[in-house]
């Protein structure tokens, strides 16, 4: 992603699904992907991922994660959405341009296929809503909004399906890395041992 950004990976089948208490303190910035397996993961665990996101650690929710139990305590709603896989053209359209998340992204961009999203999208009115998704059966959808909760960001990004090359996409990895930054918090968190600077971004 950048030099100033730590990335680690955690998975659902290692010890606390990854997210051990050390883990979510040294952590600035997570973002969630999931997809078949929301259930599995630990009500435990999602509580504290919840309350890291209260004490200000910042969140990312791609695609199919609008399930998964962190997002949905956050929400406190069903987060349900109509859905197609079928590989439809998405065009996102860009509706704050001027914000730091759509930063270097023009007035649209077009993922070539992947799987429909569509209203209702069962979440509160966000803060602001960043991007908007036209899809080639005609639905729309609210593809890029951001909530606070507590002292956290949460930026919830729509595409990412799994059977699609979407994150080689240069518009999509822009706007993620665009959401790290933003979501990071303003006095940064733990550095973790063995980072060689501050990271802006503990994924």
């Amino acid at each position: 992603m950048s030099p100033d950004v730590l990335v680690r990976t955690a998975v659902l089948d290692e010890p606390e699904h990854g997210l051990t208490d050390d883990v979510l303190s040294a952590t600035d910035v997570m973002l969630w992907w999931g997809h078949g397996y929301h259930g599995d993961v630990r009500d435990d665990i999602a509580a504290k991922v919840q309350q890291r996101v209260l004490e200000g650690m910042g969140l990312i929710v791609l695609h199919s994660a609008h399930h998964a139990k962190p997002f949905k305590r956050l929400m406190g709603t069903t987060c349900n959405l109509k859905w197609r896989e079928s590989g439809d053209k998405e065009i996102l359209w860009v509706t704050k341009p001027q914000h730091p998340i759509t930063a270097g992204i023009e007035d649209h961009f077009t993922l070539d296929h992947e799987e429909m999203y569509g209203e209702y999208f069962d979440v509160p009115e966000p803060m602001e809503t960043l991007l908007i998704s036209s899809f080639t059966g005609g639905e729309v959808f609210r593809s890029g909004m951001t909530w606070t909760r507590g002292a956290g960001k949460i930026f919830y990004f729509r595409p990412g399906h799994e059977t699609f090359p979407t994150y080689h996409n240069a518009n999509v990895l822009r706007i993620i890395g665009n959401a790290v930054r933003w979501c990071a918090p303003a006095a940064g968190g733990v550095v973790p041992p063995g980072c060689p600077n501050p990271p802006v971004g503990w994924v």
